[in-house]
This record gives structure tokens, sequence and C-alpha cells, in this order.
């Protein structure tokens, strides 16, 4: 057994591998997360597993390198890009003599320091405290002590580490009250946004694609943007102006490869943005040359939270870090394929081809408008106060047969009033518009 350092700022990073040459971008993002969580990369060391030890994941050769290297770079901590059981974390410590993080712990420790509003660090630390659940036996000798040697507490008692596994479930538990609670607030709060008749449109994409970014250009908002993986958590909600009509627009935590189950277990209230949206906007990093590898990677992370059969308009974020053949920078542009999903090229942080992304948004969500005289009897209040809450009404009449208004909007959100009590009085404007592609059977 050993004291375990509270030291933790060298890391000595572990790439395990498979047959065949390392994944060099599987490398590089590992050590973007090392230094994200505040690390500083002493050494990397490959290591080519084809058959994971159970007890240490590598083999005894390995870890005599592995001891080496650490001591060679001085590094005080062991970062390893592998999901550890926790018994092959224990049995490392024990034999590199340092404290050792897997790829989930890493993760999840990055997500402590960036977790801002009081939903966000409940979360963190549910997801936390789940995953050190099953790796409470560490290197610490309390935890074979007993309590006892007091009257009435004589006898083989209850060990430390009864006591910890006690005290963390009782403290899961309470957070899971908490969390409960304020998920139960954001669904109504999502209700309200829903009650607009506004579309939702939720900002997805793999983790440092420049989300925050497009996110503060297309709102004007300030939300925390960073050169960092995971620079922002908290989800942040903004209405949005669009070319016909307007939207909710929704900033959500970014994705990366082999996300820890434990967090999209904790984080589902934020990840309902993504889910309950009408359109996904992914971002995808134009000059990553992983591109199309982090595209798949964030559709299976989407498919996981049941997002996956949502549209998607994918837009190419950073087009300012690419160059043509002839040297010149790359133009915005709104490509149309035959098949799949439309795609716009733009650079959020100069600014370049917003309105395009606008025109885009507005065309992939119909938002065009109808414009007329609409009468309305006197038992159909709940559509006018429908259409006053989404600002429809340009002027208004009222007599003994109800009301006579002059509206203006959007062909969708007619629809889906068409669709409610009352809403057949939207007929005659939709038809004009040619927005019924069916006539309803009366």
């Amino acid at each position: 057994m050993f004291e375990r350092s509270r030291k933790g700022e060298h890391a000595l990073l572990i790439q395990p591998h498979a047959g065949g040459p390392p994944d060099e971008g599987l490398m590089e993002e590992f050590a973007d997360l090392a230094r994200s969580a505040g690390a500083t990369v002493a050494a990397l060391l490959t290591a080519r597993i084809d058959r994971p030890n159970p007890a240490t994941l590598v083999g005894s050769g390995k870890l005599e390198e592995m001891k080496a290297a650490a001591d060679a770079s001085g590094a005080d901590l062991i970062l390893v890009n592998y999901a550890l059981s926790p018994g092959q974390e224990r049995n490392l410590e024990k034999a590199m003599q340092r404290r050792v993080v897997d790829r989930t712990g890493l993760i999840l420790d990055i997500f402590s320091q960036r977790a801002q509003s009081a939903e966000g660090k409940l979360q963190v630390e549910l997801a936390q405290l789940k995953h050190m659940a099953t790796r409470l036996v560490r290197g610490w000798t309390h935890l074979e002590r007993q309590r006892g040697g007091s009257i009435g507490l004589r006898g083989p008692g209850e060990t430390q580490l009864e006591t910890d596994r006690r005290l963390l479930q009782k403290r899961v538990e309470q957070l899971q009250k908490r969390l409960d609670k304020v998920e139960v607030q954001r669904t109504q709060m999502r209700r309200a946004r829903m009650r607009s008749e506004l579309p939702r449109i939720a900002l997805v994409g793999y983790t440092n694609a420049g989300k925050s970014t497009l996110f503060n250009a297309l709102t004007g908002a300030a939300a925390y943007a960073a050169d960092q993986l995971f620079a922002t958590l908290d989800p942040t909600v903004r209405r949005i102006a669009l070319p016909g009509g307007g939207a909710v627009l929704a900033d959500t935590v970014g994705f990366v490869r082999d996300l820890p189950h434990e967090l999209v277990a904790a984080f589902r209230s934020t990840l309902s943005e993504a889910r309950d949206a009408d359109l996904l906007l992914h971002v995808v990093d134009a000059s990553d040359p992983l591109r199309d590898e982090r595209i798949a990677q964030v559709d299976e992370v989407l498919a996981e939270i049941g997002a996956g059969d949502l549209p998607q308009l994918l837009v190419f974020n950073k087009i300012d870090r690419l160059e043509r053949e002839d040297g010149a920078a790359p133009e915005p542009r709104h490509d149309h394929p035959g098949e799949g999903r439309q795609r716009v090229w733009v650079s959020a942080q100069l600014g370049l081809g917003l309105d395009l992304l606008r025109r885009a948004l507005a065309e992939v969500l119909e938002l065009r408008h109808v414009v007329g005289e609409l009468r309305l009897p006197s038992r159909a209040a709940r559509l006018h106060a429908r259409l006053h809450a989404i600002g429809a009404i340009r002027e208004e009449t009222h007599d003994e047969q109800g009301w006579r208004l002059q509206v203006d909007l959007a062909i969708a959100d007619a629809l889906r009033l068409y669709a409610q009590a009352h809403g057949d009085a939207l007929r005659p404007l939709l038809e004009a518009a040619g927005a019924l592609e069916e006539p309803r059977d009366w």
C-alpha cells in the first residue's frame, strides 16, 4: 500500500492500441484532453495490447517500461486512454506507485472544472460518485480500519470502507432527488417554449468544433467560448431571428468519442435539449482532417440519446483555416446534395456565411409566411391568444361575431395551429398559400 500523492500536474500518457500502428488522431485528442484538465504532458507511451491483461491491462514487460518512463520523465500521474476496470486501476497504481486515471476519470475531471450552473455541478458530481462507487478500494490503509473501542461500539464494528460506501450511496440518492426537481423545472421551461410555437434548433457536434462561437454569432449572446475541449457544459437558450420568422436556438455540451455512460445518464436533462428539437444544427470543424469520423461519432451519440432520427443541417465551421489549391480562402456556400444532409460552409469567428446559414435554416424549417385577413369566432379565444403570443396579429377589431384580424405568420406556425382546436379558421389562408397538401375530410 502507498499514500497517494496529491500532485497530478505532470502526466505520462499511455495509449493502448490493438494490431497495426497507433491512431495518431486518437493520441492527439487524448493529449488535448490531458491539457484541458490542467496537466502537463511529460511523455507519451504506446502499448500494443492484443489481449488485455485482466489484472493490469498490459503485460509485465510493458509495466516495467511504463515505470521507467514515469521515473525518467518525472511524471507523478499516469493517464491511460482506456476504460480501466477498478481492479486494473488499483493494480496499476500499486505497481507504478502513482495515481492512475483512465479516460472516463479524466473526462469527468474536466467536466467538474467546467460546470458553472447549479444543475451542471450536480450532474457532474453524480457522475463522479457513480464512477467512484466501484473504486473505493484504493491505496489508503485507513479503509481497512474498523470502528469500535468505545462502549457500545466494541466488536467487529463497521469498516471504514463500508462507511464510505454507505455515505456515498446516501449522497447519490440526495443528488438524484435534487436533479429530479431541476429536471421538472427545465421540462416546464421547455414546454413553455414549445407553447410559443417557435421551431426549436439545437446545436450539436464534436467538442471544440466552434458551437458556442457560432451560437454567439447567431444570437448576439455572450456564452463562454474558448479553443479547448469541453469549454462549456451548461445549455444556453436564446431566440434567433431568421428570414420569414424566428426560432429558439439551444447550445448543448460537445460530444467526444467513447463518451462515458455515466455522463450520458447524468446529463439526460441537458441532452434532452437536443432530443426535443425540431432541427439539429450539426457543427463540424472543417479544418479537422478526421471530420468525417467526427460526424459519425456524433451521430452515434445522438442515436444513443434518442435523437438519431431528427433532421440535421451540417455546418462546416472554421473555413478560414482551409486553403484552396489556388491559395485563396474558401468562400461560404450552401450545398444541396441529391441525397443526404444539406451543408453550409461558414466561419463563425470571422462572421462569414452567417446570412447564408440563416437563409438555409429558414429553408429547412419552411419559414414561409402567410399574410391576410382572418375571422375568428368568440369561442376561439385560445387560438386568438396563441396568435398574440407569437406576434402574428398586425391589426384587429372585435364585434358580435368575434375578431377580424390582419395576420402575418410563418406557414410552419400556421400548420401547427391548424391542427389544434378551432384552427379551421386558418384553412383559407393556408389553401391560398398552397400549404395544404391534402384537404381535410369533413
